[in-house]
C-alpha cells in the first residue's frame, strides 16, 4: 500500500541527543540505543478518518521519528491499516456501501491530512488485506505451538500458554477482562477456554469478505495482524510499540503475546520477542469526554482543513500538549496556536530583516554627533545555536513539545521586543522545521 508523500526535512549542524521516552511502566528509558532505530505504530481502521485524536498520536511518533533522525540513527518505521474489520464492514452496511471503497476513500483522506500536517509518512504504510499471507505464517506458527483452538470453526489463541501475559499493561485480570468487553473483545462467548483468549482467525460469516487459508476461509483477528506486520518487516524484536493509551489492553497486550509464543525462541538472548519499548499517547476529548467514533463528537482534520484553519495551527495546537496527557480540544486552544505560529512568523521577518544604519546628527558647526537608537539589544536575542540545543533537549525528554515551544516563544518575544535582525534567524527556522515539523 502507498504512503503518503514526506516532506522536505532541513539539515541541521551537529546532532542531537539520545531520544527517551516513557515506557509502558512510566519509567524514562533511552528508545533506541543501535544505529537502526525501528518503530511500529499502529494505524487506522478506515472508517472514519482523520480526527484530532488520530492527528496527536501520530504527531507525537513524527517527533520521535525526527528526534531519532536529528541523533543520527537510521529509521525504520511500519505503520498498518486495518482495512478489513468489524466496525469497517459495519459503516459499509449501514451506509449501504462497498467496504472497500469505503476503506479507499478513508486512507485517501487521512493521507492528505497527514501531508497537510506534515507528518513523515513510514517506509513500510501495509494493509492487513495485502499483508494476509504474513499473517496467515503467524497463526500456522502458533498453531505448530499448540496454542490454538476451535471454537465453531473460529480459530482462538489460549493465553494460558504465554506466562508473560499482562506484562505489557500490568493489568490485573478482572481489569482485563472488563477492558476486553469494551474494547472489541469477546470475554463472554461460550466455548472458549479463558475469557481473555483472543481471536484469531474467524471462518467467513454470510455476506462478510472472507480469503482462503490453511484454517479455511475467512479473516484475521485484530491483534495477530499487528504481530505479524511488525515482526515481518523490523524483526522478532525491534525498539518501539507505538499507539495510543487505549491499545495497551487489550491490542498490545494481545499482539506481544502472540509474537512472544510464536517467535520467542528466535529472539537474542536477553531480548525480547517483538517490542523493547511500549509508547502511549493519550486520549484527546471533546467537552471533557473522549473524542471517539462510537460518541460520535470527533473533530475531524479534513473539516477544520476545508474551513479555513492553518495545518501549521492544528499541528501547533497538537504540540501545545505532551503527548502523554489526555486533553481537550477547543476552539480557544486552536486560536491560541494561530496567534502562536502568526507571533513566531512575524519573528522570522523580523529577525530576517537587516538592521537600519544608524541616525547622524550633524551640528551647525559641521561638527559629527553620534548615533541615536532605542529600545532594548538586540544581543538579548537568543542565538540560533542556543534555540537548537534547547530544542533538541526538550525532545530528548520525552518528547517534551510544550517546552520546546516555550524555547521558540522565548526566542520570538525577544525577537520583537529588540527588531532590527538577528543572526541565526535561518537555523532558528530550520529547527522549527526539521524538529517540530511546522513550517513558517
Amino acid at each position: 500500500m502507498d504512503s503518503w508523500r514526506g516532506v522536505r526535512v532541513p539539515g541541521l549542524p551537529g546532532r542531537g541527543p539520545e531520544t527517551k521516552v516513557a515506557d509502558a511502566g512510566g519509567e524514562v528509558v533511552v528508545a533506541a540505543a543501535g544505529p537502526e532505530a525501528t518503530l511500529y505504530a499502529c494505524g487506522i481502521t478506515p472508517y472514519d478518518a482523520t480526527h484530532i485524536g488520530h492527528a496527536a498520536t501520530f504527531i507525537a511518533w513524527d517527533l520521535l521519528v525526527r528526534a531519532w533522525r536529528d541523533a543520527g540513527h537510521q529509521v525504520s518505521y511500519v505503520q498498518n491499516v486495518t482495512d478489513v474489520d468489524d466496525p469497517l464492514l459495519e459503516r459499509a452496511a449501514r451506509d449501504r456501501q462497498d467496504w472497500r471503497e469505503l476503506a479507499d476513500r478513508e486512507i485517501g483522506l487521512f493521507r492528505g491530512d497527514m501531508e497537510a500536517l506534515r507528518v513523515l509518512p513510514p517506509g513500510h504504510y501495509v494493509g492487513a488485506v495485502e499483508a494476509l499471507p504474513i499473517i496467515e505464517r503467524m497463526i500456522a506458527l502458533l498453531a505448530d505451538h499448540g496454542t490454538l483452538y476451535d471454537v465453531d470453526g473460529d480459530l482462538y489463541f489460549s493465553r494460558s500458554a504465554d506466562p508473560a501475559f499482562g506484562a505489557v499493561s500490568g493489568l490485573d485480570s478482572a481489569t482485563m477482562t472488563g477492558l476486553f468487553a469494551e474494547r472489541g473483545g469477546d470475554p463472554g462467548r461460550p466455548g472458549k477456554k479463558d475469557p481473555l483468549d483472543p481471536l484469531v482467525w474467524l471462518a467467513a460469516r454470510p455476506g462478510e469478505p472472507s480469503w482462503p487459508s490453511g484454517f479455511g476461509p475467512g479473516r484475521p483477528g485484530w491483534h495477530v495482524e499487528c504481530a505479524a506486520i511488525a515482526t515481518d518487516y523490523l524483526g522478532v524484536t525491534f525498539d518501539v510499540q507505538a499507539g495510543g493509551a487505549d491499545l495497551a489492553f487489550p491490542h498490545h497486550e494481545m499482539s506481544a503475546s502472540h509474537a512472544r509464543v510464536a517467535l520467542g525462541a528466535l529472539a537474542v538472548a536477553g531480548e525480547p520477542a517483538f517490542a523493547r519499548r511500549y509508547v502511549h499517547a493519550g486520549m484527546v476529548r471533546l467537552d471533557g469526554e473522549k473524542m471517539s467514533k462510537s460518541r460520535g463528537n470527533l473533530v475531524f482534520v479534513s473539516r477544520l482543513l476545508a474551513g479555513g484553519a492553518d495545518p501549521m495551527a492544528i499541528r501547533l495546537a497538537v504540540l501545545a500538549h505532551h503527548y502523554r496527557r489526555d486533553w481537550d480540544w477547543t476552539d480557544a486552544g486552536l486560536a491560541a496556536a494561530q496567534g502562536r505560529l502568526e507571533r513566531w512568523r512575524g519573528a522570522l521577518a523580523a529577525a530576517s530583516t537587516p538592521p537600519s544604519p544608524p541616525a547622524v546628527c550633524s551640528s551647525s558647526s559641521g561638527v559629527s554627533g553620534g548615533s541615536v537608537s532605542g529600545g532594548s539589544s538586540a544581543s538579548a536575542v537568543p542565538s540560533g545555536a542556543s534555540v537548537l540545543s534547547a530544542v533538541r533537549e526538550r525532545l530528548a525528554d520525552d518528547l517534551d513539545a510544550p517546552g520546546a515551544l516555550a524555547v521558540v516563544d522565548a526566542w520570538a518575544d525577544a525577537v520583537l521586543a529588540a527588531p532590527g535582525g538577528s543572526p541565526g534567524a535561518g537555523l532558528v527556522s530550520d529547527t522549527i522545521d526539521a524538529l517540530l515539523g511546522v513550517r513558517l
